[in-house]
C-alpha cells in the first residue's frame, strides 16, 4: 500500500486484505477438514479387524463340526464385507505411492494370500489350532495396527495444521488492522486538525493559513482545494471588477446595434428598394457584432425553392442585381475566402421571417465558430429579422393595393374610352359609309372618293389602336406567373398560326413587377399578332432573357419579312410597343433577319419589384 494512494483506495485494501486473510483461512481449514473426513469411521473399522481376525481364529476352533463349512465362510464373507466399508476406502489415498495406500495394499495382501487361506484350510478338520495359523492371524493383527496408527497419525497433523493456519490468520489480521490504525492517525487526523485550523481561520478573514499536504488522496486534494481558495479570494475582487466591464462593454454593443436597428427601420420602410435599404444597416451590424456574411432568402409561390434577394458579401455580382454602377456587397476573392463558410470554421444560424401565419422567407447569418454568437446578438438577429419580416410584409401590401387601385383606375378608363370615343368613331365609320353611298359623279368624283378613302383609313386606325389601348387597360394576369402566361399566350398563338410558337423563358423569380410582366405579355402578344397576320411564318420563337441587369425580350420568325418600302408605323402596331417600351424605360426595335424574317426586340432594365413608378401608373 504506496503512501499516496488515496484514502478510500487505502481503507478498500485494508478491508480487503482482511477479507482475503479470512477467505484463505476458511477455504484452507474447509480442505484441511474435509481431508481427515472419515479418518475416524476408518480408525473404529480397523480396530474391529483386529478383534475380527481374533474372532475368526477361535470360531475355527470351537464351531461344532456338522454345520462348520457353511458357518464359517458366511462368517469369512462378513469380515470381508467390513474390510471393503465404503468409510475405510475412503480415508486410503488413492495414490498407490502413499504410505497409508501402501500399508493399506499389505493388510490386503496378508488377508488374501497367508490369513484367509490358512482359516479355510484349518476349518475341516476343526481338531485343534496350528502355530502357522496363529502366526498368520498376529503378524495380520500387526499389519492392521500399523494402519490404524498411521491413520492417528495423520488425522493428529492435519489437527495441527488447521491450529497452525488460524494461528497465522490472526497474527495477520491483528497487523493489517494495526497498520491501518496507523495510517488513520498520519494521513486522517493530522490532516482533518489542519483543514479544520485553515477553517477556523477562513471565518476570522485570515487567509494566510495553508495546508501544505502533500500526496494525492482525498485530504490531501481537499487541503490543496483550501489552499487554492484562500489565493482565489484575493482575486475574486479583481476578477468582478473585469466581469463589470465586460459587462459594460456588451451592453453599449447592445445600445450601439439596438441604435442601428431603429434607424435602419426608418431606412427600410423609407426606401422600397430592399436591396438599397438593406445591405448598408446589415452591413454595419456585421461590423458591430463581428458575424457574416449575411444572406437573404424571399419565398416565391412560383419557385420550389427560396430566391436569394439579398448578400452582404460576395465576390460575383448577383443575378438579381439591376444595377451595375451599385459595389456594395462585392468584395475581393482574398476577402471572401477569409469569411466564415462552411470550409472556413463557419456556423450558420437561419432565422425565419415571418408574419402570422405566413413565413416570408430565411434569414442566413454566418459566423466564426471559434468565437460563436452571444445571446445578445442572436436576440439583436431576431429581432432584425422581425423588422425586415415587416417591411417586407407592408412592401408587399402596399404593391398590391396599388396594382389593385391601377386595374380600377385602367377600368373606369376603359370604360370611359368605350362609352365616348369608341361611339364617336363608330358614328363616323357609319358616316363614312352613307357618304360611300351617295352617287357622285363629274369633275369632283376623284376628289371625293380619295377624301373617304382617308378618312376611312385614317378611322380604322384610330379604331384598331382604341381597341388596343381598351385591351391594355383590361388585361390582368390571371395566371399563376409571367411564364404559364406566356405559355398559354403561346399555345393560342400557334392554334392560330397552324404550327408551334416555341417559347424559350430563362427569367428569375421576382425580377419584374406585376406592371412590368403586364406591358412584357402584351408586347409579346403584339409581336405575335403581327407575325401572324402578315408574316406568312411557318416558326415562330419567344425568347425571354435576363442579361443581368437588362431583361431582353425577341419574338422570332422565318416569315417574308418586311417589304422594301417604307410602311405606316401602324402597320405593324409599332407606336403601341414603343409607348409600352418607353414605360418600362427600355427600348424596341423590329428589323428583318438576315436568315429571313423580322425580329422584334424589346430591352430594358427592371425597376424595383415592390416600386409601381408614377409614370407606370399613368400610362
Amino acid at each position: 500500500m504506496t503512501r499516496n494512494s488515496p484514502l478510500v483506495k487505502r481503507i478498500a485494501i485494508v478491508v480487503g486484505a482482511v477479507v482475503l486473510t479470512a477467505i484463505v483461512s476458511m477455504a484452507t481449514t474447509l480442505a484441511v477438514s474435509r481431508s481427515i473426513e472419515g479418518n475416524a469411521t476408518a480408525i473404529n473399522i480397523a480396530g474391529s479387524l483386529r478383534m475380527g481376525a481374533y474372532e475368526l481364529l477361535a470360531r475355527s476352533a470351537a464351531d461344532p463340526a456338522g454345520d462348520q463349512s457353511a458357518t464359517f465362510m458366511a462368517r469369512l464373507d462378513a469380515y470381508e464385507a467390513r474390510m471393503a466399508h465404503p468409510g475405510f476406502s475412503r480415508a486410503i489415498p488413492e495414490a498407490r505411492d502413499h504410505p497409508l495406500a501402501k500399508q493399506h495394499q499389505t493388510m490386503q495382501s496378508l488377508w488374501q494370500e497367508d490369513l484367509r487361506p490358512a482359516l479355510i484350510a484349518n476349518a475341516p478338520s476343526n481338531t485343534r489350532v496350528t502355530g502357522e495359523l496363529i502366526s498368520a492371524t498376529e503378524h495380520y493383527v500387526d499389519e492392521v495396527d500399523r494402519l490404524v496408527s498411521m491413520l492417528e497419525h495423520r488425522t493428529e497433523a492435519r489437527i495441527d495444521l488447521l491450529h497452525l493456519i488460524q494461528i497465522i490468520s490472526l497474527v495477520f489480521s491483528v497487523i493489517i488492522i494495526f497498520g491501518l490504525f496507523l495510517d488513520l492517525k498520519n494521513r486522517v487526523l493530522r490532516p482533518l486538525r489542519k483543514l479544520v485550523n485553515i477553517a477556523v481561520a477562513v471565518g476570522e478573514q485570515d487567509f494566510s493559513h495553508k495546508a501544505n499536504l502533500k500526496g494525492s488522496d482525498e485530504l490531501s486534494q481537499l487541503g490543496s482545494a483550501f489552499d487554492q481558495m484562500t489565493s482565489e479570494l484575493a482575486l475574486s475582487y479583481h476578477e468582478l471588477k473585469e466581469d463589470a466591464i465586460a459587462k459594460t462593454r456588451e451592453l453599449e454593443k447592445s445600445h450601439a446595434a439596438l441604435e442601428l436597428l431603429h434607424s435602419s427601420s426608418r431606412s427600410l420602410f423609407a426606401n422600397h428598394d430592399l436591396c438599397d435599404g438593406a445591405i448598408p444597416m446589415l452591413q454595419d451590424l456585421e461590423q458591430l457584432l463581428g458575424i457574416g456574411p449575411i444572406r437573404l432568402f424571399l419565398h416565391d409561390k412560383n419557385s420550389s425553392e427560396p430566391v436569394e434577394a439579398i448578400t452582404t458579401s460576395t465576390k460575383d455580382r448577383p443575378f438579381y442585381c439591376k444595377d451595375h454602377h451599385c459595389n456594395a456587397c462585392l468584395v475581393t476573392p482574398e476577402v471572401f475566402d477569409e469569411l466564415p463558410n462552411e470550409g472556413n470554421d463557419g456556423r450558420r444560424l437561419l432565422l425565419p421571417i415571418r408574419t402570422s401565419g405566413q413565413l416570408l422567407g430565411t434569414l442566413e447569418v454566418w459566423y466564426p465558430a471559434s468565437k460563436g454568437l452571444s445571446q445578445t446578438a442572436r436576440r439583436l438577429l431576431e429581432t432584425l429579422s422581425d423588422q425586415l419580416a415587416t417591411a417586407i410584409f407592408l412592401e408587399r401590401q402596399i404593391t398590391e393595393e396599388q396594382q389593385l387601385t391601377l386595374a380600377e383606375e385602367r377600368t373606369v378608363i376603359a370604360r370611359e374610352l368605350h362609352d365616348s370615343l369608341a361611339q364617336s368613331l363608330s358614328y363616323l365609320k357609319m358616316q363614312v359609309a352613307r357618304l360611300r353611298r351617295l352617287d357622285i359623279t363629274g369633275e369632283h368624283e376623284k376628289i371625293h372618293n380619295d377624301i373617304l378613302e382617308e378618312l376611312s383609313t385614317g378611322l380604322n386606325s384610330a379604331y384598331r389602336q382604341l381597341r388596343e389601348l381598351l385591351t391594355t387597360f383590361r388585361l390582368k394576369l390571371d395566371t399563376p406567373d409571367l411564364a404559364t402566361a406566356l405559355r398559354q399566350t403561346a399555345q393560342e398563338f400557334s392554334d392560330r398560326l397552324g404550327s408551334e410558337v416555341k417559347l424559350e423563358y430563362r427569367l428569375p423569380p421576382q425580377t419584374l413587377s406585376p406592371n412590368e410582366e403586364i406591358h412584357t405579355l402584351q408586347i409579346v402578344r403584339e409581336g405575335l399578332a403581327n407575325a401572324v397576320k402578315h408574316s406568312q411564318a411557318s416558326e415562330v420563337l419567344v425568347q425571354v432573357l435576363f442579361e443581368s441587369p437588362r431583361v431582353r425580350v425577341r419574338i422570332l420568325d422565318n416569315g417574308k419579312g418586311l417589304p422594301p418600302s417604307d410602311q405606316p408605323s401602324q402597320h405593324y402596331g409599332l407606336i403601341i410597343m414603343q409607348d409600352r417600351a418607353r414605360t418600362l424605360g427600355g427600348k424596341v426595335s423590329i428589323h428583318n433577319r438576315d436568315s429571313g424574317g423580322v425580329e422584334v426586340a424589346l430591352s430594358f432594365v427592371p425597376k424595383s419589384r415592390h416600386l409601381i413608378t408614377s409614370e407606370a401608373a399613368g400610362g
